[in-house]
């Protein structure tokens, strides 16, 4: 299937995306060859471009008819914009948490120092506004990227707020995954629908679903780190270590009897050996199934919303999208 998703996606968006990937390419150049050697780095080792494929493929889906050559355009440059911000936030997620991995590489930071990494990120984020301006100047949709842009620092804020606090509730992770994570793929969704030429109600009902696809997506992320699976895009357990609980560890805790257990070491300074403690403790209380059997739901109601919007390849499409990224291992 995913074979046949490739092949199918390419098709039908694959020139618009190869077009992103070079704009992205274009925007990374610099005069410090320093700064620019990261940002290449950054970018060469590749994301699978999945907000840009979702921005697109929900521009197919919500408005299935033949793009002008200006609106094939502008949505080139939002995917691009979408892509770049994400690759900012990302830098700087690793500068926070000192993470020594990216994208199962050395990350930016670590190579090339907080200092370029820190510069890095912010050139990525003047080339998302020049690209918002460029296209955005006298539109509604200014104002949503910003609000996007604030949802996502309020989730990463109160995920920071709610470090190594092991009576966190699960609405505040909800609340916190829903800036941190899901703000990208609403905005991707309602972009892509919008700027394809949809009415306000399908774009409506695309920002829905790429709002719970994006819940779904990060609760995935957060079973990985307890599953071994794959490579993953950081090193497995690194949210335990920066104090960050994630959605497994934060069910177990749900538990009394598990708490307990739970309790003193995560009190205690982390080591490898308590790290794969808790681990085993997670694994075994059930937290896992739950946690997936939660990340279905938001799955069934992305698909819900996706149903509303006009049956065509590019909306079965994001049905098998949606699919995948509930059976990933990486």
């Amino acid at each position: 299937m995913i074979n046949s998703f490739q092949t199918q996606t390419k098709r039908l968006i694959g020139s618009e995306l190869k077009q992103v990937r070079q704009l992205i390419d274009t925007r990374l150049q610099c005069r410090n060859s320093e700064l620019a050697q990261a940002l290449q780095q950054m970018a060469s080792h590749g994301g699978k471009f999945l907000r840009p494929t979702l921005l697109l493929l929900v521009a197919k889906a919500a408005a299935p008819k033949d793009w002008t050559p200006a609106t094939r355009s502008r949505l080139i440059q939002l995917g691009a914009s979408i892509e770049i911000l994400h690759m900012a936030t990302l830098i700087h997620d690793d500068i926070i948490d000192d993470s020594p991995k990216r994208r199962g590489q050395v990350s930016v930071q670590a190579q090339f120092g907080k200092d370029t990494a820190v510069y890095a990120g912010d050139l990525l984020f003047t080339q998302f506004f020049e690209l918002l301006i460029a296209n955005l100047a006298n539109d509604e949709y200014l104002q949503i990227n910003a609000r996007s842009m604030k949802k996502i620092l309020d989730g990463e804020l109160g995920q920071m707020a709610l470090r190594y606090h092991q009576q966190q509730q699960i609405i505040q992770y909800l609340r916190n995954v829903n800036g941190k994570t899901a703000a990208l793929f609403q905005l991707a969704a309602s972009e892509g629908a919008h700027f394809a030429g949809a009415d306000r109600q399908t774009t409506a009902y695309a920002a829905r679903f790429g709002q719970n696809l994006g819940i779904a997506f990060q609760m995935i992320d957060d079973l990985l780190d307890y599953t071994d699976q794959g490579k993953l895009n950081k090193p497995v357990m690194q949210d335990l270590a920066t104090g960050v609980y994630s959605l497994p560890l934060l069910l177990a805790l749900q538990q009394p009897a598990t708490a307990k257990e739970l309790q003193p070491l995560l009190e205690q300074p982390l080591t490898h050996a308590i790290e794969q403690q808790i681990k085993t403790i997670v694994i075994n209380s059930g937290a896992l199934d739950e946690a997936r059997q939660l990340a279905q739901r938001f799955t069934q109601k992305a698909d819900q919303w996706l149903a509303k919007l006009p049956d065509s390849p590019a909306q079965q499409l994001l049905g098998q999208l949606t699919q995948q990224l509930m059976q990933r291992t990486i």
